[in-house]
């Protein structure tokens, strides 16, 4: 359904500059600001979501296929990292110095 809404041409000059900004159009900052002030869209709740999705170590719902080297952080961090990358390039083209 079209909405129409009539503001001001600095109003409406800052919300262009907002919408540019965070990369989306016009019409769904406007959309995203209604829902927000609606309650359906929290972005406190959805941070929350996301912290938590965090700590079970996925993503919406894409299994992690990352074996445990992978997750290591730290001293041994560039190892890990190492040995990921070289093991891909092993699988991508075969054989090679590791």
């Amino acid at each position: 359904m079209a909405v129409s809404v009539r503001m001001n041409p600095l109003l409406e000059k800052e919300l262009e500059l907002a919408a540019k900004r965070r990369g989306i159009t016009k019409s769904q900052f406007i959309i995203d600001a209604v829902e927000r002030s609606l309650g359906r869209k929290n972005p406190h709740e959805l941070m929350l979501a996301l912290q938590a999705e965090e700590t079970r170590g996925v993503y919406a719902g894409t299994p992690d296929k990352r074996t445990s080297d992978e997750f290591s952080y730290g001293i041994n961090g560039a190892d890990a990292a190492r040995a990921f990358i070289v093991r891909k390039l092993k699988a991508k083209h075969g054989g090679g110095a590791g």
